[in-house]
């Protein structure tokens, strides 16, 4: 397929490149950093999201869009941080969907498919209870504005588009994302469980999550995914089995207060808790390479 894709130069999204360009498929990346290092034979085309549709000539040919842009959720929080975390995705996902409208319009064709990315931030704090696809939208600013950025993909649907939604939980790869923030601190010994560890952390290696991205393509998928492994686990599990993937102890938890104190509101998205399960991938035969997380650290930590 000819693929056009946007946060490309993101954690995700440059192994996203990877997976894609190893299938065989024809790649365009749209960013704002004109400079971004892509594998050979990518097109680059400039789109800042917040700004405008994406330049027809960018989207004219593509048989499916790939959505990951998207400004950082981790890092402290200001009111004009998360007007561009919400900015970035809500107004940028509404002027994508308005492009391949003009492009429809216009040229009367149209994208096949958008897989549009969203997070496991849609359900909010839940406790223990087990979340599924089909499970209704949490309270909070992440999970407010996840149902606002899922609501523009899906308005791609009136175009005739199909619309896919991964739900993304916790990817891990040491070279980037929460992984290469933890693996310092418990290298060094110091390390430990956040809180009480009892809210369950909703992890995915990035190599399945890439190929689930690709599955989305390439299958028949409408809807909500989540892009989680299928044995979620506590944080204080997570951290005991990290502490062993690099041969440290991991006793001294981490307090609310400190992290409250370095992220400010933020903070509590590490303390939320969510147990959440990929129903919708695994029904229809998605195979995940990394079900369990000891065998996943060993793959990823060596």
């Amino acid at each position: 397929m000819k693929i056009c894709i946007t946060g490309a130069s993101g954690f995700i999204g440059r192994r996203l490149l990877k997976t894609l360009a190893q299938g065989g498929h024809s790649l365009h990346v749209l960013s704002r950093h004109q400079g971004t290092n892509l594998p050979p034979g990518v097109r680059l085309s400039s789109w800042d999201p917040v700004k405008g549709p994406p330049p027809a000539d960018a989207l004219c040919d593509a048989d499916a869009i790939v959505n990951l842009a998207g400004e950082p959720v981790a890092q402290r929080w200001s009111e004009e941080v998360k007007r561009r975390i919400r900015g970035s995705r809500v107004i940028g996902t509404r002027n994508l969907v308005q492009g391949i409208a003009g492009l429809a319009d216009k040229a009367g064709r149209k994208t096949a498919v958008l897989v549009s990315a969203s997070a496991v931030g849609y359900y909010g704090n839940r406790g223990y209870e087990a979340l599924s696809e089909e499970s209704p939208p949490g309270n909070g600013f992440l999970a407010e504005t996840c149902v606002e950025w899922e609501r523009e993909a899906l308005a791609a649907e009136a175009l005739g588009v199909r619309v896919a939604l991964i739900r993304t939980g916790v990817a891990l790869d040491p070279r980037g994302g929460a992984l290469q923030r933890l693996l310092p601190p418990f290298r060094w010994g110091v390390g430990g469980k956040l809180g009480s560890g009892k809210q369950w952390t909703p992890w995915i290696h990035l190599d399945d999550l890439a190929n689930l991205y690709a599955f989305a393509l390439d299958n028949p998928v409408h809807g909500a995914l989540n892009g989680t492994a299928p044995n979620p686990v506590t944080n204080a599990e997570f951290t005991r089995l990290l502490a062993g993937a690099v041969h440290r102890l991991a006793l001294v938890p981490v307090p609310p207060l400190a992290l409250k104190l370095l992220y400010g509101e933020m903070a509590q998205v590490l303390f939320d808790s969510q147990r959440v399960l990929p129903k919708v991938a695994e029904n229809m035969g998605f195979r995940f390479r990394f079900p369990q997380l000891p065998d996943a650290l060993a793959d990823l930590i060596r």
